[in-house]
């Protein structure tokens, strides 16, 4: 199903004596009509859709949330919750639903190192839960380039990746415990400092990638790591994508674990980059096929950078690198990764793409990267490639620009049997078409056509035994 079908979805009415009770709830403070500062609020970043809701509700408290969400229940209202609207697949915009921002629920429940957890409400970005942490004196790893706007919530509500999947895992991995109001207006009480708790069903994970389907998260018991006391960044030049991976897998090997993020980029998304994103320069001498970001961080705190250098001697002996460079401070490193973080950006300034966050094997990535980009060639000449992306854990945005001069409209007619052209070759490798940004209006009826049957029918039981009204992000996942 394409953007713009699913842009004009029917828009349901909502009474007028439910929007009072809502408000009632909520008080003044709670809620918004003003156009303006909806608009933000109804517009994914990257303008593929623009939504419309008859009430913006900001709700203080876990309490007033469940309120509402009773009110919109009894009403058969349905709602959309949404975080930093960063999402990337347009299941954060409302078309005529109550749209439910927790951006004022923002307090530090308890934060335990010890326990190595800290208690966060959804409204706190990513990067305040990063700060939060090292004030405690410890570490919480989760990190992508939207963390300045991304929530707490919506990162668990989509179980976003990030760049340091490969050691400390996906956004599921560091979760110990929610809060969350279920479409009833109840409120499961699962906030847990617990590693270990074996009685029964692990009810936490149920919510955690559902995309606000089964409840809104207003609060969650987030694990924590030690500080790390030396890091070392490098960019490193390659002739192929292949040799990247076999460095990847070198690295893990003789570092022990160290190396904690390791991104893909190929030239031409590097390219666009020095083009468009003001203040940023080739990293190494000379123009290479392909790229890695790689960063390992140790305990020891000479430990990062006796690996990076070890490691690099011996690539360049076993010719597995053309060129490398070592970030000699924090300013560089985050240079380096300036250069990685704003591919979408500098993609944006080049017109009309079609996005895929996708994953396959690793063992067979970079066989996977040259037949989708012969198969996207095939489909549509001169369409342009980038792709890049958290290599360590087999996630590739595999992206298709429109070919320089062809008509956005054009191009962008052909989004649903060029992505198809993408998708089933993913299914192919027996990957996933969703590795990090989930499913939201983008997909949902696309992943249909490569999801276990079997796995469908019990989602929607689920589904169906939580939210028998489906009140909550309704044309979001099956």
């Amino acid at each position: 199903m394409s953007t713009a079908t699913l842009a004009l979805t029917d828009t349901p009415v909502v009474a007028p004596e439910v929007i009072a009770r809502i408000k009632a709830v909520v008080g003044d403070a709670g809620w918004s009509e003003d156009a303006g500062r909806l608009d933000a609020k109804l517009t994914e970043w990257r303008g593929k859709w623009k939504g419309n809701t008859p009430l913006l509700v900001l709700p203080k408290t876990t309490e007033e949330v469940a309120a509402v969400v009773r009110i919109c229940n009894e009403a058969g209202v349905a709602i959309t919750p949404q975080g930093g609207n960063t999402g990337l697949v347009g299941g954060q915009i409302p078309f005529g639903e109550i749209l439910i921002s927790l951006e004022r629920m923002k307090q530090i429940r308890d934060v335990a190192p010890t326990d190595d957890t800290m208690v966060l409400e959804a409204g706190l970005s990513l990067l305040d839960a990063q700060q939060i942490a090292e004030k405690a004196g410890r570490y919480f790893p989760l990190s992508l380039a939207a963390e300045g706007t991304a929530t707490v919530g919506g990162v668990i509500s989509t179980n976003a990746g990030g760049t340091a999947v490969l050691r400390y895992g996906v956004t599921r991995d560091l979760v110990s415990g929610l809060e969350v109001v279920l479409p009833n207006g109840e409120i499961f009480h699962g906030l847990k400092r617990l590693r270990k708790d074996n009685t029964g069903y692990d009810l936490k994970q149920l919510f955690i990638g559902a995309e606000g389907t089964l409840g809104i998260i207003t609060a969650a018991s987030l694990k924590l790591f030690p500080i790390m006391n030396s890091r070392s960044t490098a960019i490193v030049g390659f002739e192929t994508a292949q040799k990247a991976i076999d460095l990847l897998v070198r690295a893990k090997q003789e570092t022990g674990g160290q190396v904690e993020a390791f991104e893909l980029m190929g030239r031409y998304g590097l390219s666009l980059v020095l083009k468009h994103i003001p203040d940023t320069r080739e990293p190494l001498a000379g123009e290479y096929p392909w790229y890695a970001l790689i960063e390992i961080a140790s305990g020891d705190p000479e430990g990062a950078a006796s690996s990076m250098e070890r490691l690099l001697e011996a690539a360049f002996e076993e010719e597995l690198i053309v060129d490398a460079t070592i970030a000699q401070n924090e300013t560089q490193a985050a240079e380096f990764w300036r250069l990685r973080e704003d591919h979408s950006a500098a993609e944006k300034a080049e017109g009309a793409a079609w996005k895929h966050d996708i994953s396959v094997p690793l063992s067979r990535m970079a066989e996977y990267i040259v037949e989708g980009d012969k198969a996207v060639q095939d489909f549509l000449p001169g369409a342009r490639l980038v792709a890049f992306g958290h290599v360590g854990d087999g996630n590739v945005h595999f992206n298709v620009i429109l070919p320089e001069g062809m008509d956005a409209g054009e191009f962008n007619a052909l989004r649903d049997a060029g992505s198809k052209v993408v998708h089933d070759l993913v299914h192919k490798y027996e990957g996933s078409i969703s590795a990090e940004h989930g499913l939201g209006r983008m997909k949902t009826a696309e992943a249909l056509l490569y999801k276990d049957p079997t796995a469908v029918a019990a989602m929607q039981a689920v589904r169906a035994s939580l939210d028998p009204k489906r009140i909550m992000n309704p044309h979001v996942l099956f």
